[in-house]
């Protein structure tokens, strides 16, 4: 549990860090940079013997999606959102994972789509005062973009690795990276200024601790603690750390939010998010959550 504690913090700081320091970077670059790092930090533990071409190509392909597009998008939101935001956003990513991994086995759960509109009617709450925004209705569009780009990556990665359980996820984690460095890299050849791109200081910082720390070192540690854990642990972990960022984002890098709409809005968002779980735990086939983007 103390892995999963610790992953928890180091990604609900990055939000905070993405909208203070980056935001003036172009997306597509910061996604191909903090990709390239946490690629090279697994590229020690790749091990491609025994993974047969096709394979590692169906991998390459899902780490364009679940990584590349979707830290292209999630990025990008932070034109539009408060951090605070885009971590309350992120909150759909395990309902997208429910909805595509049943109708991937063909089959309709209404617990499913009651949770998704619960978690809807929270976000509503939250943000009342601005629904008629632009900036937050394209943030919002664009964080979805996102999450369903990972929920997908979720169930692709399921689905595909399933017949091959002799393959460990530390021996071909690096290709799902390299898919997303290639997924982000190509839109950052044409919309990053090159040109005149001049890291300060606390840029490089920020890249290189979401890069190797949060990616890199995070992903592996939540693996780690998932399997230490007990499946109701595992899911209170995967929504707790939505509530410390939107706190972290709030105390520690200023944020100004209507306070009790969020804490009644967030309510009704975990109250989605407890009965999506509950919905997942009670079926025979249920999808394996990952952790939300971060």
């Amino acid at each position: 549990m103390l892995y999963l504690w610790i992953v928890s913090l180091l990604w609900a700081f990055s939000f905070g860090l993405i909208k203070g320091q980056l935001t003036g970077l172009d997306a597509s670059f910061v996604a191909f940079a903090r990709l390239l790092l946490a690629g090279l930090a697994f590229l020690p533990f790749l091990r491609l013997r025994g993974v047969d071409r096709r394979l590692a190509v169906r991998l390459a392909l899902i780490g364009a999606v679940q990584y590349g597009l979707m830290y292209v998008t999630y990025i990008y939101s932070f034109r539009f959102l408060k951090a605070y935001e885009v971590a309350l956003f992120t909150i759909f990513t395990p309902l997208y994972v429910t909805l595509i991994n049943d109708a991937y086995h063909r089959r309709l759960n209404w617990f499913s789509l009651l949770a998704t509109v619960l978690a809807v009617a929270g976000t509503a709450i939250v943000q009342q005062a601005n629904l008629l925004s632009p900036d937050l209705t394209r943030g919002f569009l664009i964080v979805q973009i996102s999450n369903l780009c990972f929920a997908l990556g979720q169930v692709a990665y399921r689905e595909v690795m399933r017949p091959h359980s002799q393959i460990r996820d530390g021996q071909i984690f690096g290709l799902l990276y390299f898919g997303g460095t290639l997924a982000a890299g190509f839109p950052a050849l044409f919309t990053t200024p090159w040109a005149s791109l001049n890291l300060l200081p606390n840029q490089a910082l920020t890249l290189l601790y979401l890069g190797v720390v949060a990616s890199a070192v995070g992903f592996f540690l939540w693996n780690v603690g998932a399997r230490k854990v007990n499946a109701g642990t595992l899911a209170i972990f995967n929504d707790l750390k939505i509530p410390l960022a939107v706190a972290v984002s709030l105390v520690f890098f200023g944020e100004q939010a209507d306070l009790p709409r969020l804490l009644i809005g967030g309510a009704v968002v975990l109250a989605a998010l407890a009965l999506n779980e509950w919905n997942v735990r009670r079926r025979s086939n249920p999808p394996q959550l990952a952790a939300s983007t971060d």
